[in-house]
């Protein structure tokens, strides 16, 4: 057997043995079975500040220890990247074919008006579901992880769905991993997309027949400042009326675009997430994604690169109401960029203070005193004599 054949052999035998499992879903007392020796890592001390955590009442194990167990990140070796790569690939052009089958007898039935538009949007984003997991099944190219309360789980609610993009992977890994994420009973959903997509005749075919709404944006590269249509605004305003009239939720990326430096936090928070929410009455959930980049990176200089085949989904407990476009977008950008670079939670009190909106109110009263402040040193100079003007009355009979 030579060199090259056995390298192959092994390449996929450390696929093989770590990428056929499920989607890891770490809701504490599920993790707490498969890994017994995680309450050894657990002071008393933290035990008993766990629970007294609002945040995290009824979990056996918080999302830190969770972290403090779960296993380092692999970086892949130049044979277990190409490997990787080849199974990347190999499910992109699966996708290619199996979503125009599946969604064939579909549009068939819609044709023939045997369901209605709202069934053919319905049946077609779970065909969407469908293919992207099964797919992942049979080309496991990423181990995946989700860490998700149980809460979020057993009681959906309607919420506008926000999430960061770091990764042209980012679809369908929401779309293979939303039963793991939001739960059996999820609402159906509509995701917002850019209208560039539509160049490509697959995701074209999905993103109609599922009824996603598009934005019309200029396609001036990752990282760029967003061009967008003011005109392609009223018409997705009205799409996303519609939506939520048919009682789908809604998803949307803040960001705009693929950010190609996920690793320094999140691209500029666009306020059309708020806007959405507050025209629907509807709260406002989060999602981060951390690791496809390292699969298939928004920089086109890097491409598929493959150093890393770990991903990481995080669903945020609660949604909320904000009152602000700025408090989301902090919110966001600090609760979710944290994740998206590090693969991991802010500290369960910083946290807390964010997702209940302490965070927020302090930062304004800390603004507030700022201005008093410099509002008060105009008031000193402007009542303060000047030195000329002290001259002339020293000077006067």
């Amino acid at each position: 057997m030579n060199g090259k054949f056995r390298g192959l052999l092994l390449g996929a035998a450390f696929l093989c043995s770590h990428g056929f499992s499920p989607p890891r879903v770490m809701s504490p007392p599920a993790y707490k079975q498969h890994v017994p020796s995680a309450a050894k890592l657990v002071s008393s001390s933290a035990k008993q500040t766990r629970n007294t955590s609002r945040l995290y009442s009824s979990a056996a194990v918080s999302v830190t220890d969770l972290q403090a167990v779960s296993p380092p990140e692999r970086k892949l070796n130049q044979l277990q990247s190409a490997v990787v790569r080849t199974l990347m690939v190999a499910f992109i052009m699966s996708m290619c074919v199996a979503l125009p089958v599946t969604l064939f007898p579909v549009w068939v039935l819609y044709r023939l008006k045997i369901i209605n538009r709202v069934q053919k949007e319905m049946i077609s984003l779970r065909v969407g579901q469908f293919c992207s997991r099964w797919l992942m099944r049979l080309f496991p190219f990423a181990r995946k992880k989700v860490i998700v309360e149980p809460e979020t789980l057993t009681d959906p609610q309607p919420a506008i769905w926000v999430c960061n993009h770091i990764s042209m992977l980012d679809l369908f890994f929401v779309l293979a991993l939303d039963k793991k994420m939001r739960g059996k009973n999820r609402r159906p959903i509509k995701c917002l997309y850019w209208k560039g997509l539509e160049s490509n005749p697959i995701t074209c075919l999905l993103c109609k027949m599922a009824g996603f709404i598009p934005v019309d944006m200029s396609d001036n590269g990752n990282g760029n400042a967003n061009e967008y249509d003011p005109k392609s605004f009223k018409q997705m305003l009205r799409a996303t009326k519609n939506a939520i009239k048919d009682g789908f939720d809604i998803a949307i990326l803040p960001e705009g675009q693929p950010n190609p430096t996920p690793e320094n936090g999140l691209q500029p928070v666009f306020s059309g997430a708020f806007t959405l929410a507050k025209m629907s009455r509807r709260p406002i959930q989060m999602i981060a994604l951390h690791g496809l980049h390292k699969m298939w990176h928004p920089d086109e200089n890097i491409g598929m690169a493959c150093t890393a085949r770990d991903m990481a989904a995080r669903v945020y407990p609660g949604s909320r109401v904000y009152k602000d476009a700025e408090e989301f977008s902090s919110t966001f950008s600090a609760v979710v960029g944290h994740f998206g670079a590090h693969g991991k939670d802010l500290d369960d009190t910083e946290l807390q203070l964010w997702l209940d909106g302490t965070m927020w109110e302090t930062e304004l009263s800390r603004r507030a005193a700022t201005r008093m402040t410099a509002e008060d040193v105009v008031d000193d100079k402007e009542s303060k004599p000047s030195k000329v003007e002290e001259g002339a009355r020293s000077t006067s009979p």
